[in-house]
């Protein structure tokens, strides 16, 4: 009896955490919230490459400048 009562608890444990797991799956899996994600992603990716684009720039100024300097070229006046 004992056994029995044990293996019905057990086996309720085990439904309602794989219950509570898929429903929680399937909230995750919902075309809206995998948008927002999708879209989170891309503008995180543009601003690194924005970020990096701004870092080249400045690193070509700077040696620009160190290159003009050695060569004694004049300052570029645009």
């Amino acid at each position: 009896m004992f056994r029995r009562l044990l293996l019905f608890l057990i086996g309720a444990g085990v439904a309602i955490f794989l219950y509570l797991k898929i429903r929680d799956y399937l909230r995750k899996a919902r075309p809206e919230v995998i948008g927002h994600r999708v879209a989170e992603s891309a503008s995180g990716v543009s601003e690194s490459a924005r970020g990096f684009i701004d870092r080249l720039r400045a690193g070509m100024a700077e040696r620009e400048t160190e290159l003009r300097e050695t060569l004694g070229l004049p300052d570029d006046q645009r």
